[in-house]
């Protein structure tokens, strides 16, 4: 059944930036996450706190939390790796934290050097952190529909790492199609199997447009019920981590896509373009939106009129 809303995460401002050529000042920055509020974007993911010497771009996460706007109604959100990462995310303010799970060993050691176990470990030790601290947690389980170094990652493992999940206090569970190689089909079963072993935790879904599959994949996850999807203004991202792991699903492409269905975003289609469109003149390159080139749907009155 068709849902009335979905909620759009937008993580451009971290997924998007963290493997980008370009690199945006930190006013850039703070220029992108107001287009992106009056766009109607009220929950994204704009810091990073992990080691600034593997993902520079997000060296000034402290600096982009203390000047984002605190009386708009959004939501701010942190990732983070481990124990230090945590602590600086609640230090920093951030309104949720959310922390990364892996799916399989060979992304988990030379994204995070942790095995799956490991890092479910660390969730379990740094989960009280969070809670002490009133800061909303939530998990998103990477390379959870395939990993770049092992291949193919059980779905039994996915829905094991969701249920330790929901057991450490994390209010939502994420699952990342990192390298964007999941199919509609396996996104449905793996819902399902998380699903079965985690039944009261929210889901939210995270594709990356590797493939060209990501929209397909976010059509089977909303009829699956899934009423939360990740996406990033412009389509930019990528793992630093994943050998070809390419942007991430276009904000813009997605809302056009629940819009013309009648699903409620909250979101402006025009602002979103416009902002994408920025983009490639901040990065000075041009980005993978199909929108921002083709805009909306078409709208012969309105050009009649000019």
């Amino acid at each position: 059944m068709k849902p009335a809303k979905i909620e759009i995460v937008e993580v451009g401002l971290r997924d998007g930036l963290q493997n980008d050529p370009a690199r945006l000042s930190t006013d850039a920055k703070m220029t992108f996450i107001a287009k992106l509020v009056d766009a109607g974007v009220r929950r994204m993911e704009v810091a990073s706190f992990v080691n600034p010497s593997l993902v520079p771009a997000m060296a000034d996460s402290a600096e982009v939390m203390q000047r984002v706007a605190r009386d708009e109604g959004v939501t701010y959100i942190g990732l983070a790796l481990n124990e230090k990462g945590v602590r600086r995310a609640i230090d920093s303010g951030c309104d949720e934290i959310n922390f990364v799970l892996v799916a399989s060993e060979g992304f988990g050691k030379a994204n995070q050097n942790a095995t799956p176990e490991q890092s479910a470990e660390r969730l379990e030790e740094i989960a009280p952190l969070a809670h002490e601290a009133g800061v909303p947690l939530s998990a998103t389980i990477s390379v959870a529909f395939g990993d770049p170094f092992d291949g193919e990652v059980d779905k039994a493992r996915v829905a094991a790492l969701a249920a330790r999940a929901q057991a450490a206090g994390c209010m939502e569970v994420a699952l990342g199609d990192t390298i964007g190689v999941a199919d509609p089909w396996d996104v449905r079963a793996r819902i399902d199997a998380v699903r079965e072993a985690a039944a009261d935790v929210t889901l939210r879904l995270h594709f990356h447009n590797t493939r060209n599959t990501a929209l397909a994949n976010i059509y089977a996850a909303v009829e699956a019920g899934v009423d939360v999807i990740d996406a990033s203004c412009g389509g930019i991202g990528g793992c630093p981590f994943a050998p070809a792991a390419t942007g991430n699903v276009a904000t813009e492409d997605v809302v056009y896509m629940l819009d013309r269905a009648g699903v409620e975003t909250g979101l402006d289609l025009a602002k979103l373009i416009d902002t994408a469109q920025w983009l490639e003149t901040a990065l000075e390159h041009s980005v993978a939106s199909m929108l921002s080139k083709a805009g909306g749907f078409p709208n012969p009155e309105k050009s009649a009129a000019e």
